[in-house]
């Protein structure tokens, strides 16, 4: 089933199109990246219309399940509204999840006709599961990160700062194919490692931990993965921060599996955690959902007890522990899930390196 067909099948009754708005959703739905336009789905054609910077490509590149449609002399607004009405178009739903006050009331003034009304959340639902192509880009794009990582670690001296950490994970990410990053680069070292969202700083790198979170992205979609090295030697502690942070990473990813509870996949790591004696030094959630966005649903948390793994899901699993003020460990892998296994994605080495 195309994913127009998809979507109109999942459309709330009295509702007769939806007007897309968000640029990741608009390609996720016609397959072309684009900036400026509409996705339209009535339940009985599908329609993407925009300017003359895109037509000649939208032409080429979109699903051909939509009509391509470019605005002219500024009738955006009558254009739309004619291809609605021939459809039998009344009810409009838009995408509230996305939507600021002001859009809204801009797709008010633009669309007077229609009665707009909220969609919620069909198209995340329907983003939840991943097909064979989406998993290709999101492994394609775990590939470049892991080349970028075994680069970058080549280059390290102790001169460099957290910035051109960054930096080069960036650079060797976009010169593997990578169309940008999936988020902003995290490199923290340091004292600074005990932040789980630290911002590289333009300080040479601290002796100790360095964790460098980063993701590319490849064909819309995203990877995420997180390794921690040692800049110099570990002492005790620091190895069986990393020994305990690996050991919960690992049992986790053990049990995983098709019809696994998401929220016991969570309570599996935390537990080993805190009987290492770490309570309260892992606060955030096990993992989270990975594709268009770098955060979607499913994810592996204590909120998600009672919710089983099912095939399409591609979930992060990223322990951690931080200890305030002195630093911090995490590791990050992605899996997928099929209908008859669990597959690690990540193919970097976790092993604790020392550097320096």
């Amino acid at each position: 089933m195309s994913r127009y067909s998809a979507l109109v099948s999942r459309l709330p009754a009295g509702i007769d199109a939806l007007i897309v708005t968000s640029e990741k959703n608009q390609r996720y739905l016609s397959g072309f990246p684009f900036t400026d336009g509409y996705v339209v789905a009535t339940r009985s054609h599908g329609y993407l219309f925009t300017d003359f910077r895109y037509i000649e490509a939208a032409k080429r590149e979109t699903r051909p399940e939509y009509e391509v449609i470019m605005f002219e002399n500024g009738n955006r607004t009558a254009l739309v509204t004619e291809k609605l009405k021939n459809d039998g178009v009344k009810v409009l739903a838009y995408e509230d999840n996305f939507l600021t006050v002001r859009e809204l009331e801009g797709l008010k003034k633009e669309f007077p006709d229609f009665e707009l009304v909220p969609v919620g959340t069909v198209l995340e639902d329907m983003r939840v599961y991943k097909d064979e192509e989406e998993i290709a880009s999101i492994v394609k794009a775990q590939r470049i990160a892991e080349a970028a990582l075994e680069e970058t670690l080549k280059r390290l001296t102790p001169d460099m700062t957290e910035i051109e950490v960054a930096a080069e994970l960036e650079y060797h990410m976009r010169r593997g194919g990578a169309a940008g990053t999936s988020f902003d680069t995290i490199a923290v070292s340091g004292k600074l490692s005990s932040c789980p969202h630290g911002v590289p700083r333009n300080v040479k790198l601290e002796r100790g931990f360095l964790t460098m979170d980063f993701g590319a992205l490849y064909n819309g979609y995203c990877s995420d993965m997180t390794r921690t090295v040692v800049l110099g030697k570990a002492d005790a502690e620091m190895k069986k921060v990393y020994d305990t942070v690996l050991q919960a990473q690992l049992a986790a990813l053990d049990a995983i599996k098709p019809g696994a509870d998401m929220g016991e996949m969570d309570k599996i790591a935390r537990d080993i955690i805190y009987g290492a004696g770490y309570e309260g030094c892992f606060g955030h959630s096990l993992g989270h959902g990975v594709g268009m966005f770098i955060h979607e649903r499913p994810g592996f948390s204590r909120l998600w007890f009672g919710h089983p793994l099912e095939a399409g899901h591609v979930v992060t699993v990223e322990p951690g522990i931080y200890l305030e003020n002195r630093y911090g460990v995490r590791i990050e892998d992605m899996v997928a899930i099929y209908e008859d296994r669990a597959e690690n994605l990540t193919k970097a080495p976790k092993e604790m390196i020392e550097l320096f």
